[in-house]
């Protein structure tokens, strides 16, 4: 396990320090993607902009927010076709 799990039991300990774990954290196994669809999804709408293999490290920031602008306002099924945008603002305007 790398060092973002180093503290696992403090991440899950409530705040309020109840009795009543704040969170539960799941590890996928190697090599198991399957395990990881939030994740591998993600990954492929990188891919359609970087393919697999690509060097990230000369991306300019523009080219950063491009992407990430186009993810975004991309919809999705799960959403009822609305992108993650319209569904944070319909959070905000509940609120």
């Amino acid at each position: 396990m790398g060092k973002e799990f180093y503290n696992y039991t403090g991440i899950e300990t409530s705040f309020t320090r109840s009795k009543i774990p704040r969170t539960k954290q799941y590890y996928a196994d190697a090599y198991s993607s399957w395990q990881r669809g939030s994740n591998e999804n993600l990954n492929k709408m990188i891919r359609r902009f970087l393919p697999k293999g690509s060097s990230f490290k000369n991306l300019s920031r523009n080219q950063i927010k491009r992407i990430e602008k186009w993810i975004n306002n991309y919809p999705r099924k799960m959403f009822g076709f609305k992108s993650s945008n319209n569904i944070f603002e319909i959070g905000l305007n509940v609120a």
